[in-house]
């Protein structure tokens, strides 16, 4: 039976979405599969963004909301809520009141339901991507990419029922032991600007076909794609009540980790708001799941194929204008391949960078005008530090769109482990590079560096790739290959400073659904000498 504060706090939820429903009614998105937003042509009329309970789209009655702006323009695009706290504790009970239906439905069922969901995600891909372009700047191609990586997820997620099965075993004669895992309620993911897609794509399809109820938060910076994502969750079929979006900055963060009908939460981030909602969000018994920055280093060897790393690192270190957490933004020379610096920098200097609708565009701007400033003030300390800039991107401006937040491919040489250039995430497209003589003073200038979320290493030697795969401090090792994010049948494994908490729980795969479903071992004594027999036995028993 309900507690009499929840049973309040619940009718109260109820009149509040009530009401929200009379004065704001459920609305649509303006695009659809076939029809959205193609260009950064200034809009001719700027809507709001609506958040989503229940299966509907509603106004917020928020007086509090954030611009949000087109990267390569500036131009406003919508006005994202601060959803009220009214809003978000009926978000919540919305979740809690679906969880108990959710949680008996069928494992084939809420397969069939990922399975309509992973078609809709590609009957709308450009459309997904077309919001991302708008909103975070990305090239159309790369957040083609950026929804990619997240269809693959709930591909993944379609194996639940292999993902769930338990296990048995007769651990002593007529008794036996069964594991379960069970969902844990409502859970929560807190979202980073820099995939709109794939982050939340990460989340829904584990969090709910193992059984739970989802409250969603995107990034304000851009939750377009978020939202379609809402509206394609209700058409492939998810019940009301077990996907639901909120808006909002810090107070909204603070509520979910508040929040005592939250059992669980993932945030993918910064380190400062990750270690922050790891704390507070454990503190509150919470489960949490959290990514946080890094600094990817690439190792090259000589002997490797010299053409190939140059293609792989000028991509992974400027692609998406470096706003990746798995960007390969630190460079350690081996030896004579310092000598290949400027070939390195011509390949990025042939680089297009323009807005993200144009063709050709091969990558576009950053997110926000701090951010240009951030990422500009720390090439400008590398020259002050001593360091070199090779190749400077500051000041670019493509000539139809001046406005844009522009930095160009920037490569920085003769750095240091001291550098505050080396130090800090960048996080824009800038590649830092580190001169060594040798593979062990590579191996020990990165496990030097208290991020660990992936590393690279370029060689055409086994022995070598393999001293370095066995000896490196990182998660996600590449041998030949720039961003070593493992696909979905796997899992995200970075560690060190790159996770909160040690790394323990991890997105997606078998170690996602570990995280989003409880453990249950049953043990069972079901005599055999109970059994009805079909003669009676009245010979004396001679042993037991």
């Amino acid at each position: 039976m309900a507690s009499p504060d929840k049973s309040v706090a619940a009718t109260a939820a109820r009149r509040i979405h009530a009401t929200a429903q009379h004065l704001y009614p459920s609305v649509g998105l303006s695009s659809t599969a076939t029809s959205f937003a193609k260009t950064h042509d200034k809009m001719e009329e700027v809507h709001d963004t609506h958040y989503f309970i229940n299966n509907e789209f509603l106004a917020s009655s928020t007086q509090k909301f954030i611009d949000l702006y087109d990267p390569a323009t500036n131009n406003l695009v919508t006005r994202v809520p601060e959803n009220t706290e009214a809003e978000l504790k009926a978000a919540v009970a919305a979740a809690e009141k679906a969880f108990p239906a959710w949680r008996a439905t069928s494992v084939l069922h809420r397969q069939q339901i990922m399975f309509k969901f992973v078609a809709l995600i590609r009957e709308n891909w450009d459309r997904l991507a077309a919001s991302i372009t708008l909103e975070q700047g990305k090239t159309f191609a790369d957040a083609r990419g950026d929804v990619l990586r997240g269809l693959q997820v709930a591909e993944a997620a379609c194996a639940a029922p292999e993902f769930l099965k338990g296990e048995v075993l007769e651990v002593a004669k007529d008794m036996e032991t069964r594991t379960y895992k069970e969902p844990l309620g409502v859970v929560a993911a807190i979202c980073p600007f820099n995939f709109p897609a794939m982050i939340p794509l990460w989340c829904i399809p584990i969090a709910t076909v193992t059984g739970n109820t989802l409250i969603l938060k995107p990034s304000e910076r851009d939750p377009g794609a978020a939202m379609i994502l809402a509206e394609l969750c209700q058409k492939a079929g998810f019940p009301s009540g077990v996907v639901n979006v909120v808006h909002g900055a810090h107070s909204a963060v603070n509520f979910i980790l508040d929040e005592p009908a939250i059992k669980a939460i993932s945030f993918v981030g910064s380190n400062k708001a990750g270690e922050y909602i790891f704390t507070r969000g454990s503190a509150n018994g919470k489960r949490v799941q959290a990514n946080l920055g890094a600094k990817n280093h690439a190792a090259v060897l000589p002997d490797c194929n010299k053409n190939q790393f140059i293609n792989a690192v000028v991509g992974a270190a400027f692609g998406a204008a470096g706003q990746r957490c798995m960007a390969l933004s630190t460079l350690v020379l081996v030896g004579e391949t310092k000598e290949w610096l400027p070939d390195i920098a011509e390949r990025a200097k042939a680089l297009q960078v323009n807005a993200g609708f144009e063709d050709g565009a091969d990558l576009g701007p950053v997110i926000s005008p701090q951010s240009k400033q951030r990422i500009e003030s720390l090439i400008a300390s590398a020259e002050t530090e001593g360091a070199k800039i090779l190749l400077d991107g500051r000041g670019f401006k493509p000539a139809k769109y001046p406005n844009g937040n522009w930095v160009a491919p920037t490569i920085i040489t003769d750095v240091t482990p001291e550098m505050q250039c080396y130090k800090e995430e960048i996080f824009g497209p800038v590649l830092v590079c580190l001169n060594v003589d040798t593979l062990d003073e590579a191996i020990d200038l990165i496990n030097a560096n208290e991020y660990g979320n992936g590393v690279a290493i370029f060689t055409r030697s086994g022995p070598t790739a393999e001293t370095f795969r066995r000896r490196i401090e990182a998660g996600q090792v590449g041998i030949n290959v720039p961003i070593p994010v493992p696909l979905p049948m796997f899992s995200f494994t970075g560690n060190k400073k790159s996770v909160a908490g040690g790394g323990a729980s991890t997105f997606y795969g078998r170690p996602g659904v570990s995280f989003y479903t409880q453990q249950k071992t049953v043990t069972a004594l079901w005599s055999s000498a109970d059994a009805i027999s079909k003669k009676a036995d009245v010979a004396m028993p001679t042993h037991n």
